[in-house]
């Protein structure tokens, strides 16, 4: 005797147009005695039914996924041949202009313009962390890692907006570097990370304070820019210290096992040295609320001028400003450190 799939399967005719017509059709053709059927034969009618009906667009899907990993491995290949080649460009420039100091800042921010900025500043971190640890006093390699990665993340979010998912990004891909190297170097693992938190604190206040005291100099166009995304800024000033504590805990998690607890254990330990940056924070809140709040009321009004104006356009690229002497701040903190181990 059939099974009752064999029979389902031989009912289903494919000539009828509807999925109603043939699902119903093959039910009253393969004789189902539907007020006696069971849990489980309730269930293998359903999947027979599903398996027949998406049969080809399983394929389709199958076949899309399968073009879908080839053109993202041709992209990622391709977008790596890009950034390599705009370098190749930059470094026979930056060659030719090495004399020239005022012309070598536009060739960077040109530079910073046309390269991924995340990128440049792993490359950064990775660079200062490693020139660091080429020193032998455990003391120095501490304080220059912690020095740096402070002046590295005060270039990068300075100028732009204090939004978490900006400031989120920049601490990341700051701590995810520090991670990297800090695995290649176990047995020093802990005093890079230490450092490196801690200058990602420093640079995070410092660039909150800076933050605070450019609010009243600010042009209107600006400001608009600004209370665009008013009561973000206002919520994320007012938890930076989770904020921070959040992206160390994240990058925990993707870490191994004994990066994952000296992470854990170095923010439990800086819970009590956030208060800092959380004052600063919400200071900065409030000079917000006492500068813009009325200000904020009028934006909607204004937008349209002030998004198309000139000064609005430029100001939207103060974010792409951040870095255009990046590399030569780094190249001053990293020589100030050096000076002063020198001394030592």
């Amino acid at each position: 005797m059939q099974s009752l799939q064999e029979r389902l399967q031989k009912a289903y005719n494919k000539r009828f147009k509807s999925t109603q017509k043939r699902i119903l059709s093959a039910l009253h053709d393969a004789k189902i005695d539907e007020a006696n059927l069971s849990l489980d034969e309730v269930k293998l009618i359903s999947d027979t039914f599903i398996a027949t009906e998406t049969q080809k667009l399983e394929e389709d899907v199958e076949e899309l996924l399968a073009q879908k990993e080839a053109i993202e491995r041709a992209l990622e290949k391709k977008s790596e041949e890009l950034q390599e080649k705009k370098y190749e460009v930059f470094n026979i420039l930056e060659e030719e202009f090495s004399k020239d100091d005022a012309l070598l800042v536009k060739l960077h921010q040109v530079k910073l313009q046309s390269i991924d900025l995340y990128d440049i500043l792993l490359e950064m971190v990775e660079s200062a962390i490693i020139t660091a640890l080429e020193r032998e006093s455990d003391e120095d390699v501490s304080e220059a890692i912690k020095e740096v990665i402070k002046e590295i993340t005060f270039e990068s979010i300075k100028e732009g907006s204090l939004n978490t998912i900006r400031v989120r990004k920049i601490l990341s891909t700051i701590l995810a570097t520090a991670i990297e190297v800090a695995e290649a170097t176990p047995n020093r693992a802990d005093e890079i990370l230490r450092a490196t938190l801690k200058g990602m604190r420093a640079g995070l206040i410092q660039s909150i304070d800076r933050f605070k005291k450019r609010l009243a100099y600010m042009p209107v166009e600006a400001k608009h820019i600004l209370i665009e995304d008013y009561d973000t800024i206002i919520e994320d000033l007012n938890q930076t210290d989770t904020l921070f504590s959040q992206v160390v805990i994240t990058q925990a998690s993707e870490s191994s096992q004994v990066i994952r607890k000296i992470l854990l254990d170095i923010n439990n330990e800086m819970k009590y040295d956030l208060e800092e940056l959380l004052h600063i924070s919400k200071e900065t809140a409030e000079v917000m609320k006492e500068r813009f709040s009325s200000f904020a009321k009028l934006a909607v009004k204004k937008a349209d001028f002030a998004l198309n104006s000139p000064k609005a356009k430029e100001a939207k690229r103060m974010g792409i400003q951040a870095f255009s002497v990046a590399k030569e701040a780094l190249g001053h903190a990293l020589k100030s450190a050096k000076d002063a181990m020198d001394k030592k």
